[in-house]
């Protein structure tokens, strides 16, 4: 994917600070071993946790079970906020990526997405994949993958020079 529009925020960034191009945001979320999801609760509340994601052919992937909050609130409103990145203050990138979700039913993809996670980590987020789902070992829940479709998103370059990209996409 490439962003309809491309550009440094002067506002927020150091006279010498440069844009980040796409490719640099979008492999920072593809090295992302975890990251944050906001979700809006049905009286407008956020609520922020943590998840594993996978980045493919430019948007990014999450699972939940069909009794978490997170699954609750997106059925209410498909937008989330996905961030990628560290604490630190004087180094690395974070990512902000705003999106709507959709849940993944297509066996091809949702097969490809298990094939990822089970080449990241140390095969605690293995996925098995039957008719188009996610096999659940939990009881009384469901486990769906979301598909995040991006529409626009930031990158904030921290250290010497710092700065600030948006992106719409």
């Amino acid at each position: 994917m490439r962003p309809t529009s491309e550009r440094i925020d002067r506002r927020y960034s150091d006279e010498a600070g440069q844009a980040v191009p796409w490719t640099e945001a979008e492999a920072r979320l593809a090295v992302a071993e975890l990251a944050w999801v906001v979700t809006v609760r049905p009286d407008g509340r956020p609520h922020a946790t943590p998840m594993v994601p996978v980045f493919h052919d430019s948007k990014v992937y999450f699972h939940t079970g069909s009794t978490e909050v997170k699954y609750a609130n997106i059925q209410a409103n498909p937008h989330v906020l996905v961030l990628a990145g560290d604490t630190a203050w004087e180094r690395g990138l974070d990512v902000a990526v705003e999106g709507t979700v959709a849940p993944v039913t297509d066996d091809a993809l949702l097969r490809k997405l298990a094939e990822l996670y089970r080449g990241r980590w140390d095969g605690r987020w293995e996925l098995e994949i039957k008719d188009g789902a996610v096999v659940s070992d939990m009881p009384d829940t469901d486990i769906v993958v979301f598909e995040v479709t991006p529409s626009k998103a930031f990158a904030h370059a921290k250290g010497d020079p710092f700065s600030q990209t948006n992106y719409r996409l």
